[in-house]
């Protein structure tokens, strides 16, 4: 589970002049560590800094936990001396929670309270913004990155923020702990596509683990009957068997699968870039022609594969897998000005968790631009609310290009690829322009769910521009 750390910070000398402030600050503290743990993460809370030893005292421990994420909870006002000491020594994103007991005073009852001393005590209960300049100040002037959330503690904003920043750390690690395969070579001529490698794994922290096909036929050719049985009723409770996939092809795919499954767990892969071609007839051209299914089941399970080598692809796919969205492969298909939509799609494979009704397993006499023929996925993503996602790498920089849409019903191409129709705020025109615009490759990753704002904290904490579209 991700650590998060959490610690607080006040000023020693007000508690003795307030009573009952220092463990009313503290029950605010404990409240925002309950709700954290309710986001999935492990909170290191550390308590109340307020004096420069304990800071240092505290940041000990923090390192020592390893924290994947700070947060700074101003619980009144409080000197930036007994905070730098804390980011310093952690050396990790920091988010500076602004945030107050309630929206607003209670004036009337406030002004009540007669004794001013009480009443400088109530106030201090409720000054957190007193310290957010002079924090910003300090850590402007060390070089230190960080972020506010500011608001109130009942309020929703607040913690749906926070969530985003959890979950966007959650996915950091999952890309610094990720393991992306690559399998074969590129698709000659895409020049979009090719990759640099180095620039993925300084990025992410991925490492890419080069894999060969002849690994894989090893594994095709020691197949049993029993487990070709197996995976193909896994075929038929994943998929809708289209009547007329051949038994041949089905059995082929199987195999296919079953030695997909077996690359992916000997070299613990969680996701997974492949192309092929083999010469005519060839057993490598009879492996490569028949991988759709396997790897729309292996994307299904986390584990996404991205098409025609295009590893900026696979690691989008598994940001958006990693946000618990899906992550589709796909690429632009037609737009259609009547409806003012774009259509995306691709012959596979698919994140089969995200369609609308039935995946169809069906047979294809072709693939376009590919050799043989097989088995393909037909589907539609769920129509709702998507992001699509883009891994980009740029003239100078990689950096993640990203759009909110929906995928809208209508009439969809019924060829045995995945294709969606998709509308965007600022119309398909606009939408085309600006995407294309920012020079992604053709293929873009698709999930379900408006999760922009996310993605935007992740670029954060991986230190990567974000280019939001709409």
């Amino acid at each position: 589970m991700m650590k998060v750390g959490l610690f607080g910070i006040g000023l020693d000398t007000y508690w003795p002049q307030f009573e009952g402030l220092l463990e009313r600050l503290e029950g605010y503290q404990q409240q925002i560590a309950e709700k954290m743990e309710g986001f999935g993460a492990e909170v290191i809370n550390v308590g109340l800094v307020d004096a420069p030893q304990v800071a240092r005292d505290k940041a000990e421990i923090l390192k020592k936990e390893d924290v994947d994420l700070l947060f700074l909870y101003v619980s009144t006002y409080a000197l930036s001396s007994t905070v730098l000491p804390v980011v310093q020594k952690l050396k990790c994103p920091t988010i500076i929670l602004n945030i107050q007991p309630v929206a607003a005073i209670d004036y009337e009852s406030f002004n009540k309270l007669g004794d001013r001393g009480v009443m400088t005590g109530e106030w201090l209960a409720h000054c957190q913004a007193c310290s957010v300049p002079e924090l910003a100040n300090v850590f402007n002037r060390s070089g230190i990155d960080y972020e506010f959330v500011t608001g109130y503690l009942d309020e929703q904003a607040v913690w749906e923020e926070i969530q985003d920043w959890i979950d966007a750390a959650k996915v950091a690690k999952i890309m610094a702990n990720n393991r992306l395969g690559v399998l074969g070579h590129y698709y000659c001529g895409m020049l979009d596509v090719y990759s640099d490698l180095t620039k993925q794994a300084a990025a992410f922290g991925t490492h890419i683990e080069i894999v060969e096909m002849c690994e894989v036929k090893k594994y095709r050719d020691a197949v049993t009957d029993a487990e070709i049985e197996s995976k193909i009723l896994e075929f038929r409770n994943t998929f809708e068997v289209i009547d007329t996939c051949e038994q041949t092809e089905l059995v082929r795919a199987a195999k296919t699968s079953i030695a997909l499954d077996k690359l992916v767990a000997n070299h613990n892969l969680g996701s997974m870039a492949y192309y092929y071609e083999g010469e005519t007839a060839n057993e490598y051209e009879n492996i490569v022609t028949s991988v759709i299914a396997g790897n729309t089941l292996l994307t299904g399970k986390n584990i996404p594969v991205a098409g025609e080598y295009e590893i900026k692809n696979a690691q989008a796919m598994k940001i958006l897998d990693a946000f618990g969205v899906g992550g589709s492969f796909s690429e632009f298909y037609a737009m259609d000005f009547n409806d003012d939509i774009v259509m995306l799609g691709h012959d596979g494979p698919a994140h089969f968790a995200i369609a609308e009704g039935n995946v169809q397993l069906v047979p294809l006499p072709v693939y376009h631009g590919k050799p043989g023929k097989g088995l393909s996925i037909q589907m539609t993503v769920k129509h709702g609310p998507v992001t699509l996602l883009s891994v980009v790498e740029g003239k100078d920089e990689v950096f993640l290009l990203v759009a909110e849409g929906e995928s809208v019903p209508g009439p969809v191409l019924q060829i045995g690829n995945t294709n969606s129709r998709y509308r965007f705020s600022i119309g398909v025109r606009a939408f085309m322009n600006e995407w294309s615009k920012q020079g992604p490759s053709h293929h873009c990753a698709i999930g379900v769910g408006y999760i922009a704002n996310k993605i935007e904290k992740l670029g954060k904490l991986l230190n990567l521009r974000v280019v939001r579209v709409c």
